[in-house]
């Protein structure tokens, strides 16, 4: 035994003081010799030093590799394929970076689904350490993806034997979870490569994270319900300006269609309560951290009555103070 294992321990951590020590210190030291750290993943580390994350996952064909290309264009720094129980490590490192990691991307996909069970404990750790982190979700139609895998001729990750759409079955049911808890999920079915990089620009390239944006978005029933869409109104119960023949040719940005659609009775009542009914769900949106919505407004062919709604629905949104992003999915497509 030595003679500084002789001393009585008060005297071993006085004798650690003077020599500027502390002995609750991060590290300990174990009969064998060997340093344990003692702290937790940020301890140590002002809270406005811990980075943003983002977590990038979705369907494997749905555009993750665009959308993270997106972010690391807009200064992110990003990972592709890291293993959800390193999450919180990547965190610390950013933390531990003096600044230089301000912001974090993190592509979890469907080639680590060993590792998919530690991705909830993870973010539930991320979440004690007052992380701020957002899930975005890529989704896309069956069709979409069967078109894209046979394009280049690349199986489904999760195929094996079977067809490609067994593997997409399959990676659906596995992202199930993951997609209800996403703070945005954007549908690429339609979308090529630079309207995907526009969509992301327009989430994150702002220097300031507002409370909570919008996109209001027109489209036609008779091509589809919008898979991204987190609320849906009707406005087929208005007349539709198709049957009359000076307003076919336009839509629901001309003033004259406009104008027609906001004189039908009920229209402008419809307005006045749904951005009533918005106000309520957006303080609990605010309340719940949830910061994008989608809202769709529909009509039959999303040319007339559901564009002329969703632009004034939009106007009266940013004047409320909430950003917002007006869509119009299938104008133009008749």
């Amino acid at each position: 035994m030595t003679e500084q294992e002789k001393q009585p321990t008060a005297d071993r951590d006085r004798t650690h003081k003077e020599a500027g020590e502390d002995p609750s210190s991060q590290e300990t030291v174990q009969d064998d010799g060997a340093q344990v750290s003692t702290d937790s993943t940020t301890a140590g580390v002002p809270e406005a030093a811990i980075p943003e994350l983002v977590i990038i996952s979705g369907m494997s064909g749905a555009g993750r590799s665009t959308a993270a290309k997106c972010l690391e264009d807009l200064g992110w720094f990003v990972v592709d394929n890291l293993p959800p129980a390193l999450i919180p490590t990547m965190v610390e490192l950013g933390a531990r970076s003096q600044g230089n990691v301000a912001r974090i991307a993190v592509v979890v996909d469907v080639r680590g689904r060993r590792f998919f069970d530690n991705l909830r404990e993870s973010l539930a750790d991320l979440e004690s350490k007052h992380v701020t982190r957002r899930i975005v979700f890529l989704e896309s139609s069956d069709e979409a993806l069967v078109r894209r895998f046979e394009s280049v001729r690349r199986p489904h990750p999760l195929q094996g034997d079977g067809r490609i759409v067994d593997g997409i079955d399959a990676e659906r049911e596995l992202l199930r979870e993951l997609r209800g808890d996403a703070d945005l999920v954007i549908d690429t079915s339609s979308l090529n490569v630079h309207e995907l990089r526009a969509k992301m620009d327009a989430q994150f390239a702002g220097e300031e994270e507002p409370e909570l944006r919008a996109t209001v978005m027109s489209f036609g029933f008779k091509y589809g319900l919008p898979v991204d869409a987190d609320l849906v109104a009707d406005m087929r119960f208005l007349p539709n300006p198709h049957w009359i023949p000076e307003l076919r040719p336009f839509n629901g940005l001309n003033e004259e269609v406009s104008a027609y659609v906001f004189n039908q009775p009920g229209a402008k009542e419809f307005l006045d309560r749904y951005a009533e009914l918005l106000r309520l769900i957006a303080a609990g949106y605010r309340r719940e951290g949830k910061r994008y919505v989608t809202i769709a407004i529909g009509c039959t062919g999303g040319k007339h009555r559901s564009v002329a709604t969703a632009e004034k629905l939009a106007a009266r949104l940013a004047a409320e103070g909430v950003e917002t992003v007006v869509v119009h999915r299938d104008m133009g497509r008749e």
